[in-house]
């Protein structure tokens, strides 16, 4: 119990004094314009209260992620809940904050254009390709789902529930923000938060023994904790989908000092939902290897009911179902929202005619291929999802450390967390089944001689920006 209460004090803590740090460094000017009044739309650009842009915020970056990840992470033991606060302190915050702020610096710019203006144009196509890959493949993989719960509580047709929850996706992706998505979030997002809270404080007042703080690895699959733990918990800590989503709020904020309580603050609501749920999931069925079995048995989805019905009784049970429907779906419908603007932000003015014309077209390029994905067996897109989540969130990092060393400002707060996101990324991409499936060794070998050499490159960086073109220790 101490250490579930501690973490959360600490995440809490994180948002007070280390988010106040960041934005410091960043340095705000609630002087300056921002998109939401420079480029009003009637569509995007729309200005909003902070408080909303905080639910939202957090629904578009959760879902489901930060239950289902910290469910899945909880088979590591305790050592999980060090990665949850660690992680979103000093890694999804800052990455986070920096994906909202330099978006809105930059005319609610969207994630691969930032990327273009601060690592280059070949990094701007990868990233183009890679955020629009996952966002349709999240789109997909959180739709299948709720499909699912659907079917079974009605009776209709699994195809029939895809093509309801896809209608109100194009709906949601073309309407202006402020129709569906600003009405409704806020009361999903209360769903959310009132089943998360529920469920802390059903815990503390419990018999349950909650374990407390061991660096033991706990999993009953002996599966190492580097660097599987860092992408199975990635929403709860870092989550390289949330670059591609900040900028939707972005386009929506009053003035800069929103950023922190918007971009920080969500970052930092997720990451006590992941922990809660990651504390249940060891606790309510007596340890890891119980939880290894009935996840085997039931899914992620069987542990969530089973323990909302556990602690909560029917509310606990209803609350699951709306959860195991609503959270993935307000996901999906903002990854297509966000991958039609990252579309139409690539091609920029080469695309002509009537703007909402043009996005509908978009919206609708982007829905086919994750419409058709969820018509075959999607559990495979979970594994790809997960790399090329954490992907992104490297190369987000590093964005954000590219505009902290030319603005002459200090970088190790996104410098070092992606340094480390680095060698989790090409560790994990060496073992993994999805990447070369190496042995565990040899991965770890190449992953930190890979992330040596981009820490060179670095270093090279730091050395030019400090004014020395031919640092002598590059030379020998």
């Amino acid at each position: 119990m101490f250490t579930l209460l501690g973490s959360v004090i600490l995440l809490f803590g994180g948002y007070f004094v280390y988010g106040k740090f960041v934005e410091k460094v960043f340095v705000i000017n609630d002087a300056t314009a921002t998109p939401a009044f420079t480029k009003t739309d009637n569509l995007d650009y729309i200005p909003m209260p902070a408080w909303k842009g905080w639910t939202i915020q957090l629904l578009n970056i959760a879902g489901l992620g930060p239950i289902y990840g910290a469910i899945a992470g909880a088979l590591y033991g305790p050592v999980a809940m060090v990665w949850i606060v660690l992680g979103c302190i000093f890694a999804g915050g800052v990455h986070d904050y920096f994906a909202g702020m330099l978006s809105l610096r930059h005319g609610g710019a969207q994630f691969p254009a930032l990327v273009q203006k601060y690592l280059g144009k070949i990094m701007r196509v990868f990233t183009d390709i890679v955020s629009v890959i996952l966002m349709i493949l999240v789109a997909a993989a959180f739709t299948a789902g709720p499909a699912a719960v659907i079917s079974a509580k009605t009776g209709i047709t699994f195809m029939v529930a895809i093509v309801i929850i896809f209608f109100y996706f194009l709906l949601a992706a073309i309407l202006p923000i402020n129709k569906i998505i600003g009405r409704i979030y806020p009361l999903f997002g209360a769903v959310l938060l009132i089943m998360a809270s529920a469920i802390f404080i059903s815990l503390l007042f419990s018999d349950i023994n909650i374990p407390e703080l061991t660096f033991a690895n706990l999993h009953p699959g002996d599966l190492p904790v580097w660097p599987l733990l860092m992408i199975t918990i990635s929403c709860g800590a870092i989550s390289g989908f949330h670059s591609t989503q900040s900028p939707i709020i972005s386009r929506t904020l009053k003035k800069e000092s929103e950023g922190r309580k918007v971009f920080y603050g969500a970052m930092i609501g997720e990451g006590i939902i992941a922990l809660i749920w990651c504390t249940a999931g060891m606790s309510f069925f007596g340890g890891t290897s119980e939880l290894g079995t009935v996840i085997t048995a039931v899914g992620a989805g069987g542990v969530v009911d089973q323990i909302a019905i556990g602690l909560l009784g029917t509310v606990g049970g209803v609350l699951a179902v709306l959860s195991v429907i609503i959270l993935p779906i307000t996901t999906g419908d903002t990854s297509l929202r966000s991958a039609r603007m990252i579309v139409l932000d690539f091609l920029g003015s080469r695309i002509k005619g009537n703007q909402k014309t043009v996005a509908i077209l978009a919206t609708i390029a982007v829905t086919i291929p994750a419409f058709y994905l969820t018509t075959i067996d999607y559990q495979f897109l979970w594994r790809y999802v997960g790399m090329t989540n954490q992907m992104v969130a490297t190369v987000m990092l590093w964005v954000a450390t590219s505009y902290l060393l030319k603005e002459g400002k200090f970088h190790w707060i996104s410098g070092l967390p992606a340094m480390f996101m680095t060698a989790v990324v090409f560790t994990y991409l060496m073992v993994a089944p999805e990447g070369f499936g190496l042995e565990y060794g040899l991965s770890m070998i190449i992953g930190l001689s890979a992330t040596l050499i981009i820490g060179l490159l670095y270093a090279y960086q730091i050395a030019r920006h400090n004014g020395l073109k031919n640092p002598v220790f590059l030379k020998q």
